[in-house]
């Protein structure tokens, strides 16, 4: 067992079971013994590898979609670009870049990371020199915001329920014989999911994200009412439906209670929720990444770029875009949304 599981061995003795969302906020956040505090879990040497790391044109095209939002926005002189879990910054680096000659757009913008980890704190100042740093986006400027969440809401904390008749039993995570084991409470009703009873059968299971709420009022309220835009991608769909709580390490999935603070811990994202608490701003359908990075013009970026390269570094490069684009890989499991005020068009490449 390791620190972090010892020490919720001793608060559950104490306390008794807690929630999959407590259990994964401590795996995750505890400031001494959690996952994003204490590594940089991304890469071929880490547990996972997103997109940006993939290939350079995820983050020029993602950049430039919100560059001609910006202009069709009508350019304010002054706007807010931000990230919500940056990684290494290697996604806003790439952004940066590909924005470069768009007249204007980075001398009226002012960059801002939303990052708890001081691990990934670290390594997005040696890609992304000069931006401010936030806890929250609360702390954001007054100011219109363009922003882009990759992979952000996967890793927030889900509470995870089990229907039986018309009530729900929750999972908790308790102690039996020395080791932490999901298990369930008592099933009771619950106002939270009285609207699933509709579309959900004896024994579904439903996930609950606490934080996203909050969150995306805030992102929805302030593009509507100081203008830009929202771009957030992660895998998921429309709602959520069935068990899809994994922890990952080394790449392979592995048990999520076995080592506490040594895998990361994800859950898929229920896009509807963010739709549902967006208002005031206006939301997009929800496309495919694969789709989307299509429509943005990732075919032609590709072809352009492989005309300067030969042998493994040719062969790589079309593996990236496939595993970006094609279905089977990340271009079906991962989706995209977008926020947008309520008087603007949405941006390139999403369907109002």
């Amino acid at each position: 067992m390791t620190a972090l599981g010892d020490l919720l061995i001793a608060r559950i003795a104490r306390m008794g079971p807690i929630s999959l969302a407590d259990y994964m906020a401590d795996c995750l956040m505890h400031p001494d013994h959690g996952y994003y505090a204490t590594r940089d879990p991304l890469g071929q040497a880490g547990d996972f590898i997103t997109a940006p790391e993939i290939s350079q044109m995820f983050g020029e095209l993602l950049g430039l979609c919100l560059a001609q939002t910006w202009i069709d926005q009508g350019s304010p002189a002054s706007f807010t670009l931000a990230e919500l879990g940056p990684g290494r910054g290697t996604l806003m680096q790439d952004i940066l870049r590909a924005t470069r000659n768009v007249p204007g757009f980075l001398e009226a913008a002012s960059i801002h990371l939303i990052e708890t980890s001081p691990v990934m704190r670290k390594a997005q100042a040696t890609r992304v020199p000069g931006a401010f740093w936030h806890d929250s986006i609360a702390t954001l400027p007054d100011a219109p915001l363009y922003l882009i969440a990759n992979e952000f809401f996967d890793a927030l904390p889900i509470r995870q329920f089990k229907r039986s008749g018309d009530g729900w039993s929750e999972m908790m995570v308790s102690v039996t014989d020395g080791k932490l084991q999901p298990g369930l409470s008592e099933a009771v009703p619950l106002a939270l999911l009285e609207q699933r009873l509709i579309d959900t059968a004896e024994g579904d299971i439903v996930e609950v994200c606490p934080a996203l709420p909050a969150i995306v009022a805030t992102l929805g309220a302030t593009i509507a009412n100081r203008g830009g835009a929202a771009l957030i991608i992660d895998y998921g769909d429309w709602q959520s439906q069935g068990d899809t709580f994994q922890a990952l390490d080394g790449h392979a999935h592995v048990d999520p209670f076995a080592h506490p603070g040594q895998a990361d811990l994800t859950a898929h994202v229920d896009f509807a929720a963010i739709a549902q608490h967006a208002a005031p701003a206006h939301h997009t359908r929800l496309a495919t990444q694969g789709v989307f990075l299509e429509r943005l013009g990732i075919t032609q970026r590709a072809q352009s770029l492989a005309q300067q390269l030969t042998g493994s570094p040719l062969d790589a490069h079309i593996k990236a875009h496939r595993r970006l684009t094609h279905p089977a890989e990340m271009g079906d499991l991962f989706k995209v949304i977008g926020l947008y005020p309520p008087s603007a068009s949405a941006p390139p490449g999403l369907v109002p």
